[in-house]
């Protein structure tokens, strides 16, 4: 057992392996030349103080906001006036045993010993916030509870949820939640003070900061009597440093807004304040990961215990605020990276991603730009030429975009909007600091903003609307979003609203995260998109090429998402693994480490080209990418292919293949899970399959545990083609189908079963019975190799009372070229693809660029495609390839591999190619009154590469 001592010694040595690990300099950031030497300075200067509260006093949703904030704590003010210590006794505290020493089991609270000489702060009983209790109302707790039975608590899972006795290894994360709840109370009542001078909520605020704040300052950072990875993650007050952000902005806060009244009133408990926030700077530095967003939310919690510090000089070990401002922006500890090394280490030069998943990447991106803006309304200082990669990430988030206006959610995310605070806060410094950039990032914001309105989404911080604030809400922030807000100037704003599109390519690569993105019009209801994603970076799961599709205004084919809590079987087994994707799994087995990742696919062609906007053919894209699967070294490769037949029609070809390299193959099952209601599978004869009830895909059958989370599963043996439409019917609108039709293959089982719903669809506002369906998913099993044999898919979305446009799909054998090597045939998917409107389209997918043919047909590229109307040839597509054909139409290359198209219209030829080539066509389609070089009935054109324009003969 320590010595109650042992805080004040600690204080006084922990600097030092902290100096010496910040021995690394970066391209250093400036800090602010003057520091203000008042308070509050947090979130507003002193002086500032008089113009809000006039601001107020003339805004009728400020003045909205202050009175939800009276309101919110008025009944516990009011227990307070008859017994100052109502409040306070509420504190999850060690009132009795006043323990100092908190030991862990891994992420379970074990037991505590120690005593200090006042009640000292509680710990949480786990890491995992999933617990079958919850916190009563604050007028429901037990006063100064201290109790060997452990926390008494409302039982969730029992009727009435009865209030009873717990172990707190059972709680989950309810007691610290309690006490950020009643600090956030006493921030409240902090602002309320500040902004009214009404004497009362100084007091309720300090009752509750004061007897936290002592309780903290005895309390020591918990032991892993395992000796394991916690201990090095753990904070003062929880099991992750990272979730002492709330509370740490709330007692910061307090304090700021306070500072004068505890100066006044008590001023002997100064000193043990400020060293209790020192501390826990500190354990902030010296606990946590460095290299992802851990660091980032770590930083932000030290600079709000800098911000209220005072200057370096008023401490003995010169540990004030200079200091922790320089270590956060400029130094490098093992468990804490300067700012300047993560914004260096997190974000792709190139194209301003940051690697880790969406949901945590945007959440990255607020937090540097609220950095920017900590330091514009602090100090008047710009850090943002320190930090210019920001001004590329801002717009980048945009790439994240489903025509829905929903960003994608691979890895640990889930579907969400796009927010225009970081493009706000950086209008803000652009305005504070008379940039040029002005115009820049006010359009980009206006854009963001209309395109949400477009696709119906409203911001909470929308004008007219009254803000309901939550306990520990940041004032300021929110203030600063509403009409006429006093703490951004507002000169005469010209700037318009832009198209989204100018911040989106049609096909975008993101090899940090190994994200691709490949999109064909971006209408809200009728743009087509796919997106794939690999696993490199943080936060990411084992999938393999995972794919999610969109039509007809929603995301159809979605992510998994996270599943309960990152520290649930639920997630290991199932949502981070290769079956809860769309993906390819090897042998039952695929599987690699999940969150840090480093097993992503290699982008090997697209059409356009990533990041070309204009000049390229309309009508057809693509991509091409491999990976290699690490638990069986199994070859991977898929083809995915958007193919336009209207403004308001297209559908998707995905050829995915996969082999073992040592031949050793058992299997390879296809997953495809979608939305819907409603599953129905027929034959190419178009009656339905015949399916049987099956105990297969289960982990006893020796595969992953994923395996066992499918329920009602049946299956059928079936060489030939197969179709599925998928139905989902939403209550508001047009029922939606996915209509899928998949090639057969010799020795290949389908299987039709149910899976888990998608966690990453709850953040859309679909009604709760459409995001608690369970997907109803196909499992296409090929046994052996299927390279040879690969999974060739067409998928078309389309509304339930309007015809699919394809009416019909079957595949060709093509003819074996003279002196082309047999596999080559094997390896190539050759479909023809027919609509109701009579047009005929030749799909062409080879593993390489050998020579195919058939007929009349052609083709030597990776993808090939020629479409045929009524009245002839629409157009020929080659994409990574040496040439096409049909008859007497063709482009050839006789150099290396191009990409090109020749279309006909209404005026004329139209054509594009990305380098040289020859182009035929019969002698009867050269306009007359021309005379290009002819080759007997047919005319031959020697064409550069060029963007897609109309031919000039």
């Amino acid at each position: 057992m320590r010595s109650v001592l042992q805080p004040l010694r600690w204080l006084a040595i922990s600097f030092i392996p902290l100096c010496l690990a910040a021995v690394t300099r970066a391209q250093p950031i400036r800090l602010p030349a003057t520091f203000s030497q008042q308070h509050p300075r947090m979130e507003i200067a002193r002086a500032d103080l008089p113009r809000l509260r006039e601001w107020i006093d003339h805004n009728e949703l400020a003045r909205n906001t202050i009175q939800r904030m009276r309101q919110s704590i008025a009944p516990y003010i009011a227990h307070c006036r008859t017994d100052s210590t109502w409040m306070l006794s509420r504190l999850q505290m060690y009132w009795q045993t006043r323990h100092v020493e908190i030991y862990i089991n891994g992420g379970i609270f074990d037991h505590a010993e120690g005593q200090a000489p006042v009640p000292t702060v509680k710990f949480p009983g786990a890491r995992d916030n999933i617990t079958l209790y919850a916190a009563p109302k604050p007028e429901d707790l037990l006063p100064y509870s201290d109790d060997l039975r452990g926390v008494c608590l409302v039982n969730r899972s029992k009727p009435g949820q009865p209030m009873e006795w717990v172990e707190v290894a059972k709680t989950g994360r309810v007691i610290e939640s309690i006490n950020t709840q009643l600090m956030g109370m006493a921030y409240t009542a902090a602002w309320l003070y500040r902004l009214t001078g009404e004497e009362e909520y100084a007091r309720f605020a300090i009752g509750l900061f004061d007897t936290y704040m002592k309780g903290m300052y005895y309390r020591t950072t918990p032991h892993d009597i395992t000796h394991g990875h916690h201990e090095t993650i753990a904070g003062l007050s929880t099991f992750e440093v990272i979730q002492e952000a709330a509370l740490l902005n709330n007692l910061t806060g307090i304090y700021d807004l306070l500072y004068d009244y505890l100066r006044q009133h008590i001023p002997q408990q100064l000193p043990l304040y400020t060293n209790v926030f020192r501390k826990w700077a500190d354990v902030q530095i010296d606990h946590g990961v460095a290299f992802n967003n851990w660091d980032l939310i770590e930083a932000r919690s030290v600079l709000n215990i800098a911000s209220v510090l005072e200057d370096d000089k008023t401490y003995p070990d010169g540990k004030g605020r200079q200091y922790y401002i320089d270590f956060i922006l400029n130094h490098n500890a093992e468990r804490q990276w300067s700012l300047t090394k993560l914004l260096q280490e997190g974000y792709d030069p190139v194209t301003g991603i940051w690697n880790e998943c969406p949901g945590y990447s945007l959440n990255v991106l607020a937090d540097f730009t609220g950095i920017v803006q900590r330091f514009d309304r602090q100090f008047h200082h710009d850090i943002l030429p320190d930090m210019p990669i920001l001004e590329k990430a801002v717009p980048a988030a945009a790439q994240y975009l489903f025509p829905n206006g929903f960003f994608t959610a691979f890895g640990d995310s889930h579907y969400g909007r796009l927010s225009s605070i970081p493009a706000r806060r950086l209008l803000e410094n652009a305005q504070l600091h008379h940039k040029s950039e002005q115009a820049v990032f006010a359009r980009y914001a206006k854009t963001l903003d209309a395109f949400n309105n477009l696709t119906s989404q409203t911001s909470q911080y929308q004008a007219g609307q009254i803000i309901q604030p939550g306990p520990g809400f940041n004032f300021s922030e929110i203030i600063s979003l509403l009409p006429d807000s006093p703490y951004i100037p507002q000169p005469p704003d010209t700037t318009h609203a832009g198209q989204i599109t100018d911040y989106i390519t049609p096909v975008f690569s993101a090899p940090r995260v190994s994200y691709l993105a490949i999109r064909n019009g971006f209408d809200p209801v009728n743009g087509l998109m796919v997106a794939l994603s690999g696993s490199k970076g943080n936060h990411m799961h084992a999938g393999g090429i995972a794919m999610e599709l969109f039509g007809k205004g929603m995301i159809l084919a979605p992510e998994a998402g996270i599943g309960a809590s990152y520290f649930q079987p639920d997630y290991a087994e199932y949502y981070s693994q290769f079956p809860a994707h769309n993906t390819v799994a090897v042998d039952g087995i695929s599987a690699y480490p999940v969150m840090k990742s480093n097993h992503g696919f290699d982008l090997l062609h697209s059409y356009p080209a990533p990041g070309v906007k204009e000049g390229f053919f309309p009508l057809v894209s693509f991509a091409n990418v491999s990976f290699i699967e690490p638990e069986t070294q199994a070859s991977q490769n898929r083809l995915i292919a958007i193919i336009r037949t209207s403004d308001s029609s297209g559908y998707y070809i995905d050829v995915f293949r996969s082999a073992r390299k040592d031949g050793r193959d058992k299997m390879h099952d296809y997953f495809y899970h979608n939305m819907g209601q409603q599953l129905t599978l027929i034959d190419s004869a178009g009656l339905p399959l015949t399916l049987q009830p099956t105990d297969q895909l289960t982990f006893a059958g020796g595969h992953l545990p994923a395996y066992d989370y499918f329920w009602d599963k049946r299956s059928v043996f079936t060489s030939n083609d197969i179709q599925a439409v998928f139905r989902l019917n939403m209550p508001h609108g047009p029922g939606l189908q996915m209509n899928m039709w998949m090639k057969g293959e010799k020795d290949r089982e389908i299987f039709a079963v149910k899976a888990p719903a998608s966690r990453a669809i709850d953040r859309m506002g679909l009604p709760h019975e459409i995001a608690a369906l369970p997907l109803p998913t196909i499992i296409a099993r090929q046994k052996g190799e299927a390279w040879n044999r690969p999974f060739t898919v067409v998928f078309e979305p389309s509304v339930t009372d309007a015809p699919k446009e394809i009416s019909a799909i079957h595949s060709f054998t093509p003819v074996r070229p003279v002196g082309s090597p047999d596999r080559s045939v094997k390896s190539s998917v050759c479909l023809t693809i027919t609509t109701h409107h009579g047009n005929k389209q030749w799909i062409f997918c080879s593993a390489d660029t050998t020579t195919t043919r058939y007929d009349r047909y052609w083709s030597a590229g990776v993808f090939g495609m020629i479409s045929e109307g009524q009245h002839g040839l629409q157009y020929l597509f080659i994409g990574d390839g040496s040439g096409i054909g049909r008859g007497d139409y063709s482009i050839t290359s006789s150099g290396s591999n191009v990409s090109a198209a020749l279309c006909r219209q209404p005026d004329g030829w139209y054509f594009t190619a990305t380098g040289p080539v020859t182009v035929t066509l019969p002698q009867q389609d050269a306009p007359a009154g021309k005379s290009p070089r002819s080759n007997g009935s047919r005319v031959v054109l020697t064409l550069p590469a060029m963007p897609y324009s109309k031919l000039q003969f």
